[in-house]
C-alpha cells in the first residue's frame, strides 16, 4: 500500500520527534518538532504507522514527565490519523523480522522503516537510526543531527 504522490514524496515521522511535538511542557527539541510537523503537514507529506501511533499514546500517558490524560492522548492520536497510517500487519512484522536479523537493527526500528518503506515514503525521521543512512530506499533523518 503507498500513499506517495509523484510531486509529494511521504515523510514518516517516528514516535520520538511526536513525542516531543505533543508532551506537556517545554523542551529544546519541541519547536523543532512542531515546526517539522507543521511543514510536514502543509506539503500534504506526513505518513504514520500504527505503530507510533500506539508508542506515542503510551509514551504521553505514562513515560513523560507531564502525562497526559488518555483521553488527551487519544484526541492527538484522533487528530493525526488524518494522515495516512500504514497498518502493521503480518507480512511487514515477516519482513522486520528478516531485516532485523540481516541488518542487526532492533526489530522495533526494523518495523518503523519497513513502514516508511511499505507508505512510500522517502524519508524516515526518527533519533533511533543512524543520520544519512539509507534502508529499504527510506533515507534516515535525524531532526536534531548536527553537521
Amino acid at each position: 500500500m503507498s500513499f506517495m504522490t509523484a510531486d509529494k514524496p511521504l515523510a514518516l515521522v517516528d514516535t520520538n520527534i511526536l513525542v516531543y511535538a505533543f508532551e506537556k511542557g517545554h523542551s529544546d527539541r519541541k519547536e523543532a518538532a512542531r515546526n517539522l510537523l507543521r511543514e510536514l503537514m502543509a506539503d500534504d507529506r506526513l505518513c504514520l504507522s500504527t505503530q507510533v501511533l500506539q508508542e506515542l499514546f503510551v509514551t504521553l500517558t505514562r513515560k513523560v514527565r507531564q502525562p497526559c490524560s488518555p483521553t488527551e492522548a487519544l484526541a492527538v492520536l484522533e487528530d493525526l490519523s488524518a494522515w495516512p497510517v500504514m497498518t502493521v500487519d503480518v507480512p511487514a512484522i515477516r519482513t522486520a523480522a528478516q531485516l532485523s536479523g540481516q541488518s542487526g537493527l532492533s526489530f522495533w526500528d526494523a518495523l518503523i522503516v519497513v513502514a516508511a518503506a511499505r507508505s512510500g515514503a522517502s524519508v524516515l525521521y526518527t533519533e533511533d537510526l543512524n543520520h544519512g543512512q539509507e534502508i529499504l530506499g527510506v533515507r534516515i533523518l535525524n531532526l536534531f543531527a548536527r553537521g
